[in-house]
């Protein structure tokens, strides 16, 4: 029987230098698209794919990230003294359950795959999804819950993909992958950040996986790629060949939002896609490119 997933883990130690000085003392996580952070994004992702267990891997000054998840007793008194029941609701909606959280730090900024590592103790030996919260997906039913699903089918990790122009392989974790059926395919290999001419594929990671704790055995010797940094598909590809591990060919939408043309993107694109924006925000564009 394959076991359910339970547990996600967040790393969110990064410093965030693309944003600088938006991220000088705010940590990057936070940065709102339309009206809520980047981080909630992936919380709200998680939960839709019925995981409510989180372990998120902090940095230094990174504290409004565990305050944005907690109860916030005097906003919420105030709000509920002047009668604002949707900001009420909005404000409780954000907290997550007593007890589902843990924030530890990584310390050292030695790579994600150490980021990962970190997180060991609170996951033990299941398995879990990991979200890098620079990537916002949106689609129904969300990545992670297709990520679950597939890990259900094939009781292995899986990791989402999507094509990217060749030009750009040396900027992802790029999967080799044969017997591709229905989006789903068995995969032979992965590499950090490879030169085009040396990409396997022009199937890119895009932050997003359900993996074995197996994965921890590989990340303990602390072994550095490319960057001198210890990196999870390092770990990931030792993998491949020993349990079932799949590639998950991801149709929705993506924002890069580690940088600041597509976090704009992201922005433009969600108010455009929501219903109580989608009006204000087109004539907005229309004034705007008018002008």
């Amino acid at each position: 029987m394959v076991q359910r997933v339970r547990k996600a883990v967040l790393p969110v130690a990064g410093l965030g230098t693309r944003f600088l000085p938006a991220t000088k003392a705010m940590p990057k996580e936070m940065l709102t698209v339309v009206d809520r952070p980047l981080i909630q994004y992936a919380v709200e992702e998680c939960l839709a794919a019925g995981i409510d267990e989180f372990v998120f891997v902090t940095g230094r000054n990174k504290g409004a990230i565990e305050d944005h998840f907690d109860s916030a007793y005097e906003l919420e008194a105030t709000l509920q003294q002047r009668g604002k029941a949707p900001e009420l609701k909005q404000a409780r909606d954000s907290a997550l359950k007593p007890g589902n959280s843990v924030f530890t730090r990584q310390q050292q900024p030695l790579g994600l795959g150490h980021a990962v590592w970190c997180a060991r103790p609170w996951i033990g030996d299941e398995p879990f999804a990991v979200l890098l919260p620079d990537e916002l997906t949106i689609s129904s039913p969300t990545c992670t819950a297709q990520l679950v699903a597939a890990h259900e089918k094939t009781g292995g990790s899986v990791i989402a993909v999507m094509e990217v122009p060749r030009d750009q392989t040396r900027s992802y974790g790029i999967a080799a992958v044969k017997a591709e059926k229905d989006g789903l395919a068995e995969m032979t290999g992965l590499v950090e950040k490879p030169k085009p001419e040396d990409a396997p594929s022009t199937l890119a990671w895009i932050g997003r996986c359900v993996l074995e704790a197996g994965v921890f055995e590989y990340l303990a010797r602390h072994e550095t790629g490319a960057g001198g940094e210890i990196q999870l598909t390092d770990a990931m590809a030792r993998m491949i060949g020993k349990r079932p591990f799949h590639a998950m060919r991801y149709t929705g939408r993506r924002y890069d939002c580690g940088n600041r043309m597509g976090f704009l993107e992201a922005n433009v694109a969600i108010a455009l896609h929501r219903s109580d924006t989608a009006a204000d925000t087109r004539a907005l564009l229309d004034r705007l490119l008018k002008g």
